[in-house]
């Protein structure tokens, strides 16, 4: 079984900074893509940020330049960073993984997702 366990969300006043970070266990081959979504009230889920286990990182327009990707492959850990937060930047944050495992009979590639992490801008 795979877990992804989000942590760092919560209260941040606008224009400040915010680390979001997610951890992945279980019986892990391979972490293939990593990312953070997001889920405003009322709206669907749309990524964030995404960075591939080469590095390769992909941001929405919305954070670009504000905001930093970066993983981890040995501690299967991805971590968010946001700056000049902005009031529509409230909403729940998830975290995302493609993971290949063996389940002691074969192999399996699937998409995870954590439970999500509150980011709540104040303006």
């Amino acid at each position: 079984q795979v877990q992804l366990v989000e942590s760092g969300g919560g209260l941040v006043q606008a224009g400040g900074s915010l680390r979001l970070s997610c951890a992945a266990s279980g019986s892990i081959f391979r972490i293939q893509a990593m990312g953070w979504y997001r889920q405003a009230a009322g709206k669907p889920r749309e990524l964030v940020a995404a960075i591939t286990s080469g590095g390769q990182r992909n941001y929405a327009d919305f954070v670009r330049g504000r905001s930093t990707i970066s993983r981890d492959n040995a501690k299967k850990t991805v971590l968010l960073e946001m700056n000049s937060l902005k009031s529509e930047y409230t909403a729940l944050y998830y975290c995302n993984a493609d993971v290949t495992y063996y389940n002691g009979i074969r192999w399996y590639t699937a998409d995870y997702w954590g439970q999500g992490t509150q980011v709540t801008v104040s303006s």
